[in-house]
């Protein structure tokens, strides 16, 4: 198989995990835990894969000589949080504890994933194109945090309407939002990537994992009040991805 067929099925891996947080709609229990342990996990993963895989990879795409490199990736990862943060801030803020505001928060995370997913789509692409095992790392890194925001998608809308069908196809079209960056990428994008795109990009993308980690996922995670629940997954995150780093 060709690494482009390679980039293509890992982005398709990662969007489509978030299709697995659907799962949580055909059941009756409460999620609490299981959203609390999916958000910290992700969380410690993502922070993982952005201090060992994705800067030290954009340190040698820069051919890291001196303090400049350094302070270039710097200023790129800054760029990305803000760019995330950004995001946030456009996005309408709405009472997720409010039934009546149920659906709306369905679909607002809907559209909220898809702005992230795309960008993801199209990094996924271009690292595994470069980097087949980082490319690997940075997928199973997208695919934990990609299951609970389907359930952020799936949840909302299926308790909020009933219909389990539209609670699917609103997390379905995230989910091809993911792949679609990927397609950009090879259809438009690849001829100009070269090492000093690619080292930036990387940069971007340590900033945008390390702020989704910190200011969206463990802070979602502790605000159901379960901080033991929370740190312990964190730490296993981190841990996760320390052992795959390693053996990988």
């Amino acid at each position: 198989m060709s690494i482009t067929l390679y980039s293509f099925l890992l982005t398709f891996i990662a969007g489509f995990s978030t299709m697995i947080g659907t799962i949580l709609i055909f059941f009756k229990e409460k999620t609490n835990r299981v959203v609390v342990a999916s958000l910290s996990f992700a969380s410690g993963v993502m922070l993982t894969v952005s201090i060992l895989d994705l800067i030290p990879e954009a340190l040698t795409l820069l051919n890291y000589k001196s303090i400049i490199e350094i302070l270039i990736i710097t200023v790129f990862m800054v760029l990305g949080a803000l760019l995330t943060r950004k995001i946030d801030k456009c996005m309408p803020e709405v009472d997720n504890n409010s039934k009546k505001g149920l659906y709306r928060v369905g679909i607002i995370s809907m559209f909220a994933i898809i702005m992230h997913n795309i960008p993801e789509g199209i990094a996924t692409f271009m690292t595994t194109s470069t980097n087949l095992s980082l490319g690997l790392s940075l997928t199973i890194a997208i695919a934990l945090h990609n299951i609970p925001e389907g359930i952020s998608i799936a949840v909302p809308i299926f308790y909020s309407t009933g219909n389990r069908k539209k609670a699917l196809f609103y997390t379905l079209v995230s989910a091809i939002s993911e792949p679609f960056g990927a397609l950009l990428a090879f259809l438009f994008l690849k001829p100009f990537m070269n090492n000093l795109v690619m080292g930036l990009l990387m940069a971007v993308i340590a900033g945008i994992m390390s702020y989704i980690s910190f200011f969206e996922l463990l802070p979602k995670s502790l605000s159901y009040k379960n901080k033991s629940l929370s740190y312990i997954f964190f730490v296993i995150g981190i841990i996760f991805m320390a052992i795959n780093h390693f053996l990988f």
